[in-house]
């Protein structure tokens, strides 16, 4: 656990630092901007990239542990105690398991409002946001010919609030007049926009309005289902969204996947001492104890490669689901099972 905190440590300052850099041009270039929105991207940025790495610390802190086990012949000793490699590798695996319950923990907790307001701010390309933690930014909506841009929209349901609105009325494709608004709510019936300034683009002139009624064909879940960021949801929240764009009649096979990969991928710890085991066994004397290193890194390496094509796989639909966040476990799980038993049971 030590040695995995350690590498998870060294890899998140490492990448925190390289991405800041990254990233600090396009913070400051916002006006107003200062030495605290730094800091406040890498609170937002730093639990995306534990959540991100955690599996590989395991991995990682594993392959270092079992081969300084190897190298003071710990394993010869336990191996000669009658202790099977499945029996040495026992207390590594339900180490893991409390790391995998802490990353999923984590994940609901601390990742996901993180992510969520990390992709509304980088929306407004750093600007002010509001606080309200399920804000969404820029959302796209169309009404017949007409085309509705909100710049925040907060809230679920009937109690959705737009902020900042711009309605594009067009015919024939033609832009015929510009409307912007301060906010509008929804009643259970119709949309009602206060603060309304209008253009007419044929006529040149300007009309101020205290409000207006917006199309009744417009729904709240156009703007609040428009763009559903499974990472910046919880689990339980995804899995609300999902059931709402069912039921509003839209697909679901990339959402439900990621909502799967929401308990894949923690679990993929408890796998990194199988693929990491590789190292612990095999005489240090041999001269192969890098080698075995070397192997169970590439192995871990080949499940991060495989989980990543598989989520991808399902988030366009190519995927079932459950085979999307699952195979990958299941596949890396089977062959660490087959090394182990083939070499050292």
């Amino acid at each position: 656990m030590v040695r995995t905190l350690a590498v998870l440590a060294m890899l998140v300052l490492v990448l925190q630092a390289l991405d800041l850099l990254g990233e600090s041009g396009r913070i400051m270039a916002q006006e107003g901007n200062g030495q605290a929105e730094l800091w406040t991207y890498v609170s937002l940025r730093a639990p995306q990239l534990v959540a991100r790495f955690l599996p590989f610390a395991v991995l990682l802190g594993t392959i270092i542990t079992a081969a300084t086990l190897n190298q003071n012949s710990e394993v010869v000793s336990m191996k000669a105690g009658g202790l099977s490699a499945h029996q040495i590798l026992a207390p590594l695996i339900i180490a893991s398991m409390f790391v995998a319950i802490i990353s999923f923990l984590f994940n609901e907790i601390v990742v996901a409002p993180a992510t969520a307001r990390l992709s509304a701010w980088e929306k407004v390309e750093y600007g002010p946001i509001p606080e309200a933690s399920n804000v969404r930014t820029n959302i796209w909506v169309r009404d017949g010919n007409n085309l509705i841009n909100a710049k925040t929209v907060t809230g679920r349901g009937n109690d959705v609030l737009l902020e900042d609105i711009v309605i594009y009325d067009r015919v024939n494709d033609g832009l015929r007049s510009l409307m912007q608004g301060d906010e509008a709510r929804y009643d259970g019936s119709q949309w009602t926009m206060t603060g309304v300034t209008q253009f007419n683009v044929l006529t040149g002139t300007e009309e101020q309005k205290d409000s207006i009624i917006l199309g009744e064909s417009l729904r709240p879940d156009q703007f609040t289902l428009a763009n559903v960021n499974a990472e910046g949801l919880s689990f339980l929240e995804l899995r609300s969204a999902i059931a709402e764009l069912k039921e509003a009649g839209r697909p679901t096979m990339g959402l439900e996947s990621s909502l799967w990969h929401k308990i894949s991928g923690p679990l993929s710890s408890i796998l990194m001492p199988l693929l990491g085991a590789v190292a612990a066994f095999g005489l240090a004397r041999s001269g192969q104890l890098f080698v075995r290193a070397v192997i169970g890194m590439a192995l871990g390496f080949a499940y991060f490669v495989a989980d990543n094509f598989s989520l991808a796989m399902g988030t366009i639909g190519a995927y079932p689901p459950l085979l999307a966040a699952w195979a990958p476990f299941m596949l890396f799980f089977l062959i660490g099972e087959t090394v182990l038993i083939r070499t050292e049971e």
